[in-house]
Parts: C-alpha cells; sequence; structure tokens
C-alpha cells in the first residue's frame, strides 16, 4: 500500500509475481517529475524496478540512509503520457458508436478500444461502413445466434420410412443438388469475411454465422442422400459453371445481391416446395430447418441493398449490370440438371400414373413461377420499377441459385 509519505511497501512481491502492477497504480495519480518510495523485502527489488523503469520512461533515484527503510525513489517520467497523447477512442462498442471508415491501423483492435497511434497495416480492403452495412445486422446476428440448431436433436434420422427406389433416388438427387449450391453459399460468405474491417464486427458475425449455417446445411443433406446406403447423385457441367459465376464477382454489395437476394430467395421457394413434397419425414425436417436458415440470409441482403440504394441511386446500375453480366456468361450453358427437374417432378407426382407425372410437372412449373414472383418483389423492394424488375428476374440463371 501506499504510506501518506508516498511510499509503496511491495512487502516479499517480487516484479516477476506482478509488483510492477502496483508500481503503475501508485505512479498513475503522479504528475510527471513527482516522486514515488519503493521498498520492500525482495532482494532483487532494485535492481528489477531500475529495468522496468528504464521501460516505461521513468528514472530510480537511489534511496539515501536518511530515507528510513525506502530502497528506491521513482521519478515519473512523461514517456507513459507521450505514448498514449496521440492515442484515440475506436469508436464505441455500441452499433451508433460505429466510424464510418476505421483506419487500417486499428487492426483488430476492439471496436471502443483507446489505440495506440502506430501499428502495422492489415489486408482488409473493405473498410467503408456504407459497403457492408445494414440496421437489422446486430438483430439479425442476435436471431442467428439464438437460433442454432443441432442435426442429432433436431432431426428425427431414425424415422420409420420406407420409399420406392425411384422416389428414394429422386430424394438423392435433390439432396446432391442442394450440397453443391450450399456449398457455394458457403465460400462466398467466408471468402468476404476475411475482407471487411473487423470494426464492423456485427457484419462479421453475421457472415460467420451464415457459413456455419451453410456447413450445417450440407452435413444435414448429405446425411439425408446417404441415410438408405445409395450413391450420390450426378452434378452437371451447367451447375457448376452458374455457380462459379458467383464466386468471381469481387464486390461485397454484389455478391450479396447475386447469393443472397437472387439465388438464395429463390432457394426459399425451393426448400419450401421439398418441404411440401417430401416423401418422408427425414427429408420434410432438414429442409424445413434449413429454410428458416436462409430466411436470415436473405433478410440481411435485401436489407444491405436496400441501405445501398438509399445512400446512391447509382446502386442499381451495378446491380443491373452484374446480373446480365451473369446472364451473357451462362446463355450457352443447359440450364437446370435434367435429373434435378426430373427428381423435383417425381416428388411432386407422388406416385407413377400419367395424371400424377402431369400434376407433378405442372407444380414445378408453379415453382419456378413463385421463384421469379419472390425475385421481382425483392427487386421492387430495392427501388426497381415493375417493369425492369420483371425483366431483370428472367434473366437470373435457370439453376436456381
Amino acid at each position: 500500500m501506499t504510506t501518506a509519505a508516498g511510499v509503496l511497501d511491495l512487502e516479499n512481491l517480487g516484479f516477476e509475481q506482478g509488483a510492477h502492477l502496483l508500481v503503475q497504480q501508485a505512479l498513475r495519480d503522479l504528475r510527471p517529475g513527482d516522486e514515488l518510495g519503493v521498498t520492500g523485502a525482495d532482494p532483487a527489488l532494485t535492481v528489477h524496478l531500475d529495468a522496468w523503469c528504464r521501460h516505461h520512461g521513468h528514472r530510480v533515484r537511489r534511496a539515501l540512509d536518511t530515507d528510513f527503510g525506502v530502497k528506491a525513489w521513482v521519478v515519473r517520467g512523461s514517456a507513459d503520457l507521450d505514448r498514449w497523447a496521440g492515442a484515440q477512442r475506436a469508436g464505441g462498442p455500441a452499433p451508433q458508436g460505429i466510424v464510418a471508415s476505421p483506419p487500417s491501423d486499428w487492426g483488430l483492435a476492439a471496436r471502443g478500444a483507446l489505440i495506440e497511434t502506430g501499428g502495422p497495416e492489415t489486408p482488409f480492403d473493405i473498410t467503408h461502413r456504407d459497403l457492408v452495412w445494414a440496421e437489422i445486422a446486430p438483430a439479425l446476428y442476435a436471431n442467428a445466434a439464438s437460433a442454432q440448431w443441432n442435426p442429432d436433436t433436431m432431426v428425427d434420422w431414425k424415422a420409420d420410412f420406407t420409399l420406392a427406389p425411384e422416389v428414394e433416388r429422386a430424394v438423392v438427387q435433390v439432396m446432391t443438388y442442394l450440397i453443391e449450391n450450399e456449398q457455394a453459399a458457403l465460400v462466398i460468405p467466408a471468402k468476404l469475411l476475411a475482407r471487411v474491417h473487423p470494426h464492423f464486427r456485427e457484419v462479421l458475425q453475421l457472415l460467420a454465422v451464415q457459413a456455419a449455417d451453410e456447413a450445417r446445411h450440407m452435413e444435414v443433406f448429405t446425411r439425408r442422400a446417404l441415410l438408405r446406403g445409395g450413391e450420390m447423385g450426378t452434378s452437371s457441367v451447367s451447375g457448376r459453371e452458374s455457380l462459379a459465376t458467383l464466386l468471381t464477382e469481387a464486390e461485397f454489395s454484389m455478391a450479396s445481391f447475386l447469393l443472397s437476394v437472387l439465388g438464395e430467395g429463390s432457394f426459399l421457394n425451393l426448400l419450401e416446395f421439398l418441404d411440401r413434397n417430401a416423401p418422408d419425414p427425414v427429408t420434410r425436417q432438414v429442409t424445413r430447418l434449413a429454410r428458416r436458415d436462409e430466411a436470415r440470409h436473405v433478410a440481411f441482403g435485401v436489407a444491405h441493398l436496400h441501405h445501398q440504394a438509399q445512400l446512391d441511386p447509382e446502386v442499381r446500375h451495378r446491380m443491373r449490370a452484374a446480373v446480365e453480366r451473369r446472364y451473357e456468361s451462362l446463355v450457352d450453358t443447359a440450364g437446370l440438371n435434367q435429373d434435378v427437374f426430373d427428381s423435383l417432378v417425381i416428388l411432386a407426382a407422388g406416385e407413377w400414373s400419367p395424371s400424377a407425372i402431369a400434376r407433378g410437372y405442372d407444380a414445378v412449373m408453379k415453382l419456378q413461377s413463385e421463384m421469379d414472383d419472390g425475385r421481382q418483389r425483392r427487386l421492387v423492394h430495392l427501388g426497381f420499377p415493375p417493369d425492369e424488375a420483371a425483366d431483370l428476374s428472367a434473366l437470373h440463371t435457370k439453376n436456381f441459385m
């Protein structure tokens, strides 16, 4: 403790045990040039005290015989003060404290921390709030964190059901297709995640949970595909070409637009279709759970692009250009894997008869119409006129995602 005479008695505590914390605390309230007497029973006290003071910009004055047991006097220097003289707060910890364009040398510092000047440059290239932000991001992350689910407990993998071989093959084919698309939906937020300045932590958290969601979807779709011991279905070149165009979109907003607003938005309709036409309880459970997660991904994409469009109406031109660019690169591809289309018809038909197959075919046509309607609604919400929204939706890939 510090005495009234300005002496700190460290007793038996040595610097290797944390004595510097007490010295540091005692010096905190002194002005530069003021002295603090230090004493203690540790035999190495003066050696360690001298080294610590040199490192922190303080001087040590040896005590005189008349100093009544004080071993040394520490003269507070100004180096510690100068070290933080140019320091600034990294905004505030709450979303309201976000700085629009944080410096790159803030690096991984916590938002709201007192940042010492200097430090290494960081590789984050998405460094402006409006390039990634949506006001709904903190609430969506809170929802996502509380809504995580365990595939082992949320899906009844031991449910008793029997399907005809051709129906089981249809389920496996659709699951194979879903996995392929979910892998793209995992890679894209993971790539973006590494580029966003950590100051926008709610967006980082949301992207991280989104990637975790997709990883879980890949797991449950794979487990359902292999549940009855069969082999995985087919993967078409056109399907992989369509997904590859998503991976090459470098701009955060346009990647979010193509993946979440258009692609995953269409997948909401597909997952609802599979929930409605699932031939077994496990297929129904995994598609229903996945749809709940995908709805959050779409909500963030729509909110972010709406935020962008309000700030800069020109962003709609970039959205149109992204759709047209993707369409042109895929115009010569075959579209949706025929095996996937046929499997959807089989699942919707429910039985093998001409009338049932016709009913299944009509259901898939209706699904595609519902996807188109959903895309148009989201595009109108983003500020596109209805006729332009219809044109852009029609250019969307026939591969759904």
